[in-house]
């Protein structure tokens, strides 16, 4: 049984206040003024919904709450628009999966497709939150706002984070200049691109960050400003799509390079069933000799090799320091390990041609 603290005894009175309103059959946050934007909040849980046993500990339980509660415990959130809230899973963004991504694809495309829903704000865990915003705007058709909102301090904790980046969503998912600009994610005052954020601390409130080509905007109490749209292609320009009867995506493994790196991981991977190997090399991409002539061996066999790098920012071009051509692996470009997994499970559902995927990999 959760106890509420003194400091969450105000998140316990919206929280009342929210559930009575569910009680009596409205739905969350119901505004009166027809001039509104209708925003669809989907909530998977993490850390922003998160409670502690109490307010001394530092660790929490993620997804404690559901969607109404979060949506109830913001200040002023049904001035800013008309909302509906839907509860895909109530889960820590460690554990989310391809059976979840499909699913909360799938509820995205219902929301771009319904005439009455303007923009959507999913609520998820930080952990993987890059992950799943690049995903999104890989499979993601229409130009409604989709905006990205998580929190470093669960929802019990003193200055929570959570409410306020849940506000600068909303208002970011209804402002008409965030049509067509993809998928983004609101955190700490700043609006990142989803093809460009990645999580760089493991508490700090300002661990969002978009290391090569900067933010896409900020906010300041509410009012927000975008900066340039994207470059890369995203959501309704993508070529990517999901079969409807789709459960799992194409096996990719991800593998750290460090000194000493010897050929076992690598060779454990392919036999596995992986149909392509992600390695988050030394430097500009690079890793030990060893390492090189086993993903040599594997990509002759047809197992696509993309080489990306562990260091937190850069750009992984071919033919630098390895021979792309010679050995027929592909260059990450931009993406990190973690986002040229997903590009390559998507890649691999349409070619195994390489010089395909890396075309794929310079244009998304």
């Amino acid at each position: 049984m959760l106890t509420i603290t003194r400091s969450s005894a105000r998140f316990a009175t919206l929280t009342r206040r929210v559930l009575m309103t569910c009680i009596l059959g409205g739905v969350a946050a119901v505004h009166a003024a027809t001039d509104l934007p209708m925003v669809r909040v989907i909530a998977t849980g993490g850390t922003i919904a998160g409670a502690q046993a109490s307010a001394q500990d530092y660790g929490y339980k993620s997804g404690a709450y559901d969607v109404n509660t979060l949506i109830g415990a913001v200040p002023n959130l049904d001035k800013l628009a008309e909302i509906t809230g839907e509860q895909v899973v109530n889960i820590g963004s460690q554990d989310m999966s391809d059976e979840v991504w499909l699913k909360l694809a799938k509820s995205v495309a219902a929301a771009q497709a319904d005439k009455n829903v303007d923009a959507v704000v999913i609520m998820h865990g930080t952990d993987t939150l890059e992950e799943t915003s690049y995903f999104l705007s890989l499979v993601t058709q229409g130009t409604k706002p989709v905006v990205m909102v998580g929190s470093m301090r669960p929802a019990t904790a003193i200055s929570a984070d959570g409410p306020m980046n849940i506000y600068n969503g909303v208002v970011v998912a209804g402002m008409p200049e965030a049509r067509g600009h993809g998928v983004m994610a609101m955190m700490n005052d700043d609006l990142h691109y989803a093809t460009e954020i990645t999580k760089t601390n493991t508490t700090h409130l300002n661990t969002m960050h978009s290391p090569n080509r900067g933010r896409a905007g900020t906010c300041d109490t509410g009012k927000c400003t975008l900066f340039s749209p994207p470059a890369q292609r995203h959501t309704g320009g993508s070529e990517f799509r999901l079969a409807s009867d789709l459960t799992a995506l194409p096996n990719v493994a991800i593998i750290y390079a460090h000194a000493n790196m010897d050929e076992t991981l690598i060779n454990a991977a392919a036999t596995s069933g992986a149909r392509g190997i992600v390695i988050a090399g030394v430097g500009d991409g690079n890793m030990t000799q060893p390492a090189l002539d086993a993903l040599t061996a594997l990509a002759a066999k047809g197992v696509v090799v993309v080489r990306s790098t562990r260091v937190g920012s850069g750009i992984v071009k071919r033919n630098v320091e390895v021979d792309d051509d010679k050995l027929g692996f592909v260059a990450s470009m931009e993406k990190n390990p973690q986002k040229a997994r997903i590009l390559l499970q998507l890649a691999l559902m349409n070619t195994q041609d390489v010089k395909e995927i890396q075309r794929m990999f310079d244009e998304y």
